[in-house]
């Protein structure tokens, strides 16, 4: 059933008429419009106004020779005025239809305005949609919230939740909510914390996922649980990350990578062929691994909507004499690069403004070389051709299948310094030379990530996804040997080079979570005060289970087209987690702070107490 059609039969239950919804057909019935004043123009006579409310516009016209007293009300009406119009719908006259409005072939003529609300007049357009600055936006985010992109995008958010919710429905799965109120753990990112009045000194922790609670539920018997699930995390911001946001949450008990694969291609296949204005580039989705997506891509979230493929030449240079490459070669290194098809005409200023960019993002130096013909053999101009020999540039040029006029871009470094760098690089010259097909979605899967990362500045092994994930079975051996080579059994969604959303198979057996958190450094009292109520768990009977925890807030900000998080968000933050409507964070006052029983301690009383 259309949106028009609900808005049609629902309006009885209103008492008046939407402004989306009047046909041609609705010609000569008297009906009560109630919206906002989109627009007002003076004719010189006849006033007209156009009502608008969620639904649509519809024209209003206040003819002085119809209703004197309608008129003298419109005359003194401003844009946002809050109005309820009762009038005679009527035909537009010949040559005045709007084809662009579906109400466009009729208008209302008013014989009574009321003036439920007058408004000041708005700090911004809201019939227009111009540029504004977004802290402006964000302040007067009420007003915001009318303008036509942004109810768009929060109507097609409803939409998508309502078609998540039907499509897990129909597979079993049950809606189960999850406290805001939990207990701090490591998950990832820091914790919200609040006070607690009763406990002097101890806190909860908003949950930056279910993760616990949802494998608890599994424990319990609900085989399959879902949940729209709020979500805080404190990390730096950006514009695909805010500080409170949105999963589609789900978990299944008596289950293996490929079932919950199965599962949510199926959703997104189907949402995306429902809700998206662009077709998928491909079905099923390609499928990644980790390392394979690193060396080919320079990232584990690819956009795969561009070629620039990556790849490992360290082979081509393993008896170079330059000594760039041999040096990173000698010291365990690669050399990695990407041709960009006809881009051998890059200035120079061209080219020393990428290399400038590779250095922002780590690497040492950008070796370049735009491939040319010259006395019918290939030759290179860059200022390191001298340096390499006619047989590597011709096997570059193999390697590569590039040729005269085309550009190839090197880097050589460790190996995760090398793929950060490309990866980074090939996305920049993707939208320097409008590579990106942006005609279409492309949806891929990346598996097998490494189980942990060692964090150097804490010289300790952190979980790379999260402490619940299940090692992969051939890989359990190497836990007590060589954790670095440790894959998980996780994968991870992603669209148009946006990680979508994060998943695994969980540990379900307490022998390998207590082995995974020692490796982490934890000592056997910590994992006690910090996750025994989920050990003891498993010690009664706990199913194999992992889930996925997709993001509804990208999802729909890919599907509407946007940039930015905020734009699909009622209520979001700024870059700074700033809520510049409501004025949060604020300060507690004094009694405030006594109740919760804490004191505020600045830095100058910090600096006091040491000396």
């Amino acid at each position: 059933m259309s949106d028009a059609t609900l808005s049609t039969r629902r309006a009885g239950s209103r008492g008046y008429t939407t402004c989306g919804e009047l046909r041609s057909g609705d010609v000569g019935r008297i009906v009560t419009l109630k919206g906002w004043v989109h627009r007002r123009r003076d004719h010189g006579g006849l006033i007209f106004l156009d009502l608008r409310d969620r639904y649509g516009i519809t024209q209003v016209v206040a003819n002085p020779a119809h209703s004197p007293e309608a008129h003298a009300t419109a005359e003194r009406i401003r844009a946002e005025y809050v109005l309820a119009v009762t009038g005679r719908v009527v035909a537009r006259p010949e040559g005045t239809v709007n084809p662009a409005l579906p109400t466009g072939e009729i208008e209302v003529v008013a014989e009574r305005i009321e003036i439920l609300n007058p408004a000041k007049t708005p700090p911004f357009p809201i019939a227009e949609e111009t540029d504004v600055d977004e802290s402006l936006r964000l302040e007067y985010r009420y007003l915001d919230l009318r303008r036509a992109r942004l109810q768009r995008n929060l109507l097609l958010r409803h939409q998508v939740v309502r078609f998540v919710r039907q499509y897990l429905e129909e597979r079993d799965f049950v809606e189960i909510e999850t406290p805001m109120l939990i207990k701090s753990t490591p998950e990832g990112a820091r914790d919200y914390v609040v006070p607690s009045r009763i406990f002097p000194g101890h806190f909860y922790a908003l949950p930056q996922s279910p993760q616990q609670l949802k494998q608890l539920l599994m424990v319990a018997g609900f085989d399959r649980y879902y949940q729209i699930a709020r979500c805080m995390r404190d990390e730096d911001l950006r514009a695909d990350r805010q500080p409170e946001f949105t999963q589609i949450d789900l978990e299944m008990s008596f289950v293996d990578v490929e079932d919950i694969l199965e599962l949510v291609e199926g959703l997104y296949t189907e949402l995306f062929e429902r809700f998206a204005t662009k077709p998928l580039q491909r079905k099923p989705f390609p499928r990644l691994s980790y390392a394979e997506a690193m060396l080919r891509y320079g990232s584990d979230k690819p956009d795969l909507r561009f070629g620039l493929e990556i790849q490992d030449v360290s082979d081509v240079f393993a008896s170079t004499g330059f000594g760039v490459f041999k040096s990173a070669l000698a010291a365990g290194g690669v050399v990695r690069g990407f041709a960009v098809p006809g881009y051998a005409e890059a200035t120079r200023s061209q080219l020393d403004q990428l290399t400038e960019l590779a250095r922002t993002f780590g690497a040492k130096g950008l070796v370049w070389l735009a491939l040319q013909r010259e006395d019918g053999g290939l030759t290179a101009r860059s200022p390191v051709a001298k340096f390499l020999s006619d047989t590597e540039i011709a096997t570059l040029a193999e390697r590569f299948g590039a040729g005269p006029g085309d550009l190839l871009l090197l880097v050589a470094d460790v190996e995760s310094v090398a793929a950060n760098v490309l990866g980074r690089l090939r996305l920049q010259v993707a939208r320097d030379r409008k590579l990106v097909d942006e005609s279409v979605h492309a949806f891929c899967w990346v598996l097998d990530p490494p189980l942990f990362e060692w964090n150097d500045e804490e010289r300790r092994w952190e979980a790379m996804h999260h402490p619940f994930t299940s090692p992969r079975d051939e890989d359990v051996p190497l836990l007590d040997s060589d954790p670095v080579r440790v894959r998980a059994k996780a994968y991870d969604l992603v669209a148009d080079g946006y990680e979508l959303g994060t998943g695994s198979i969980r540990i379900h057996r307490r022998e390998i979570q207590n082995k995974i958190f020692a490796i982490m450094g934890y000592d056997d009292a910590e994992i006690e005060r910090r996750f025994g109520h989920l050990l003891r768990a498993f010690e009664y009977g706990a199913p194999p289970h992992g889930g996925m925890a997709p993001g509804l807030d990208r999802t729909v900000m890919i599907l509407a087209g946007e940039s930015s998080l905020r734009e699909v968000i009622a209520f979001p933050k700024n870059q700074r987690a700033q809520d510049l409507m409501l004025g949060a964070p604020s300060p507690l006052d004094e009694r405030q702070l006594r109740e919760l029983h804490l004191r505020i301690v600045y830095p100058e009383e910090e600096e006091l107490a040491k000396s």
